[in-house]
């Protein structure tokens, strides 16, 4: 049996906590029936609408009442990852109590240790938060420091940087419980970015972790074997949406390398699942990775759906 590590999109979850419980049932229903033949999986996921509406909502009221505070960025993704967290985790809990499999179910509040001099924090380039008519407003409704870029024809809008992970502070503690058979939901929004400071303390940070980047890791550093990344298409593609477009089955690394090189994937959607799953693959013997549609998870573990990334 296998050991699996599962990434779920943000955007699949829904944009309100009512939508989100209903979301979260689907892939529940798939990763128990996974757990039921054997398997041991660990979870995380996106946060991508979540997180907007977090800072957006103390944004907006801090405008109307000025006792209200701003509330940082960082802050706003422990937000969301402890409070869908909570949805998957009962989802799953309620799932496992159906299928009379005893087994718990632990949300770990992920900080995700980034570097401070990585590139990403001199070029912050992830638009969050509201748009502003003015540059002014802008920085009279935001945190001090906060960035912006001015998006044609609508306003100015907060920037954060994407950092690249490089461990985690409950690594062991995340290892230890999925040795154990525990569920483990982890990583959500790719964690809460976090930086050792010039006295040596760890500190969050504005930033947005590409969660693909972090399963991809968290998958290496708990042995797993198999990396799932969930999305909303049934493969990968090359030529995407041409006349000339190809369904990636089983690929190889050296072939999505050559396919890299031609620009195949759009950066902002498909390259960072594509590199998180070569990552994972890289990081060890006898790992493969899936990229597939959510609804396809069991088949896709099966080998009958989806795209599987294997060394060569």
């Amino acid at each position: 049996m296998a050991k699996i590590a599962i990434a779920l999109g943000g955007n699949a979850l829904g944009n309100d906590p009512k939508s989100e419980k209903e979301a979260v049932l689907l892939p529940a229903k798939q990763i128990v029936n996974l757990i039921k033949k054997g398997h041991d999986v660990i979870v995380g996921h996106g946060n991508g609408p979540q997180v907007g509406v977090i800072y957006n909502a103390f944004n907006k009221a801090n405008g109307v009442d000025s006792s209200i505070p701003l509330m940082p960025f960082a802050e706003s993704v422990a937000m969301s990852e402890g409070y869908i967290g909570y949805h998957i985790e009962v989802a799953l809990a309620n799932e496992l109590k159906r299928a009379n499999i005893s087994k718990n179910v632990i949300c770990v509040l992920t900080q995700t240790l980034v570097d401070k001099n990585d590139k990403a924090f001199s070029n912050p380039t992830k638009p969050v938060g509201v748009t502003y008519k003015t540059l002014e407003e802008a920085k009279k409704m935001s945190d001090d420091g906060s960035k912006f870029v001015e998006i044609p024809t609508k306003g100015f809008r907060k920037v954060v940087p994407s950092p690249k992970p490089i461990n985690f502070l409950s690594i062991e503690t995340i290892k230890n419980l999925f040795n154990k058979k525990e569920l483990v939901i982890v990583g959500g929004g790719g964690g809460i970015p976090t930086i050792v400071d010039e006295n040596g303390n760890y500190q969050g940070v504005d930033g947005v972790i590409d969660k693909d980047y972090v399963m991809s890791k968290i998958a290496a550093l708990v042995d797993a074997n198999i990396l799932v990344i969930l999305t909303n298409v049934e493969n990968v593609y090359v030529n995407f949406n041409k006349p000339n477009q190809k369904c990636l089955g089983k690929v190889t690394i050296s072939e999505l390398d050559k396919y890299i090189a031609e620009n195949q994937f759009s950066a902002g959607s498909m390259l960072p699942k594509v590199e998180a799953a070569i990552n994972f693959v890289k990081s060890g013997d006898n790992r493969k990775a899936i990229i597939a549609k959510l609804e396809n998870l069991s088949s896709a573990i099966e080998g009958k759906s989806g795209t599987t990334i294997v060394e060569g």
